[in-house]
């Protein structure tokens, strides 16, 4: 092979690679152009499960005295989205028989005392102004999906506010005591399960301390008749 023969297949190796080389794109200036247009476009907001979820709910209809069932958007965020009311273990050293429960009111927390120096914390629904309470008490029933019966003095201020409430509703999803139900001594107040879990953390009932349905059950399985429960 002569020189002129080997200079030209040399010669066409190294343009071999160059001429590629034009058509690859300069990716970086690419991305940066597309990062300044991406980021004059307003963002969109994300439609997540949560907040595309309905739940059929039974609403009571003054016009016709009677109870329907409605369609509803669940627009409320889900209780434990707060991680201020997620159950968590916390440091409690206060003396107290173990498995005790003591409820602070004001901060609408429930606290299950492990007997270690440690308590297991709920977010609770609280009474609202006028049914708050303070005392000591002991569980005396507990109850799985519990029937609910409304105290007549209950009854009779709901009537006057057009609102006609059953004299009992059989336990079930759509049931206000929810899952579970811990009766305190002889009162008609309860730590009980709820169908309406946006309202953990709020001060909305009639004395009773309302939890998650998924709190109520773990509670419940973990206590005993004869607990102290002590609300403050």
């Amino acid at each position: 092979m002569s020189w002129r023969r080997m200079a030209q297949m040399n010669s066409s190796d190294e343009k071999g690679p160059v001429k590629r080389g034009r058509h690859r794109r300069p990716w970086g200036p690419v991305l940066s152009v597309l990062a300044i247009v991406f980021s004059a476009v307003p963002a969109l907001p994300l439609v997540t499960q949560a907040s595309a979820q309905t739940a059929t709910v039974r609403q009571f209809d003054p016009a016709t005295g009677t109870w329907v069932r409605r369609e509803r958007t669940l627009s409320f965020k889900a209780p434990w989205g707060d991680a201020a009311i997620k159950p968590s273990v916390v440091p409690y050293s206060e003396k107290l028989p173990a498995g005790s429960i003591v409820i602070e009111t004001a901060k609408r927390r429930l606290y299950h005392l492990r007997g270690d120096g440690t308590a297991v914390r709920y977010g609770i629904g609280v009474g609202r102004e006028g049914f708050a309470w303070r005392g000591s008490e002991r569980i005396t029933r507990k109850a799985e999906w519990p029937d609910w019966r409304p105290p007549a003095e209950m009854i009779r201020r709901e009537a006057a506010q057009g609102r006609i409430l059953p004299s009992v509703m059989e336990g079930g999803p759509e049931n206000p005591l929810g899952a579970r139900a811990l009766y305190l001594g002889s009162t008609l107040f309860r730590i009980h399960g709820t169908n309406q879990p946006w309202t953990i953390g709020q001060a909305v009932s009639s004395g009773c301390i309302r939890m998650t349905n998924e709190d109520v059950i773990t509670l419940y399985s973990s206590v005993k008749i004869g607990t102290l429960v002590l609300v403050r």
